[in-house]
């Protein structure tokens, strides 16, 4: 068994970066504040758990002899990102609702795709059956949660002190651009790596 700090820390310092659901946790902390946004965190920890699921034991298993499998993942994934992208881009946000369009659907969904899944079951998880896996996902869960509420206390305090210049629109654009950018750079790097 993998000693569990280096683990833990390693998580941490995934988690922390910002990525595809951090930027939808610090917008929605931004448009609706943190209380509001707590029932996210229960998309993004069911989407870790479900892709480092799926990436370990199927996709790994697939990519090991079919090598387009892992690459078509990736590509799926940043064209989900693309489109997530597109929707908080081209739905602008009432003052009222600001914010609804950050749904745990959304969470949900992002997450699956994002890409620290791939890296999570890859390069920090350890190489374990299922159930040997299960204290490490406990781990991940509560540093999830820890971070989660960080970045959506990050937003809403931007929002906070940004005195009216951080309006849900600019958010949800701001959000928009982040997610393209991560999309790309994932095409990037998978055709890179691909030869």
């Amino acid at each position: 068994m993998q000693s569990l700090l280096p683990f833990a820390l390693a998580v941490l310092g995934l988690l922390s970066v910002p990525g595809p659901t951090n930027t939808l946790m610090a917008a929605a902390g931004a448009s609706r504040g943190v209380a509001r946004s707590l029932l996210l965190i229960a998309g993004e920890l069911g989407g870790y758990f479900i892709a480092i699921t799926v990436w370990t034991e199927i996709v790994g298993a697939a990519a090991a002899s079919q090598p387009l499998v892992g690459v078509a993942a990736k590509l799926i994934a940043a064209a989900f990102l693309l489109w997530s992208a597109w929707k908080l881009w081209g739905r602008p946000q009432p003052a009222d609702g600001a914010g609804e369009t950050i749904t745990l659907g959304r969470v949900f969904a992002t997450t699956v795709v994002n890409p620290k899944g791939l890296v999570f079951a890859f390069a920090i998880f350890p190489h374990v059956g299922f159930v040997e896996r299960l204290p490490y996902l406990g781990i991940l869960g509560g540093l999830v949660i820890l971070t989660a509420i960080g970045w959506q206390a990050l937003g809403a305090a931007a929002a906070f002190t940004s005195r009216g210049l951080l309006t849900a629109v600019r958010v949800a654009r701001a959000s928009a651009v982040a997610l393209a950018v991560f999309a790309m750079l994932l095409v990037v790097q998978t055709l890179q790596t691909w030869h």
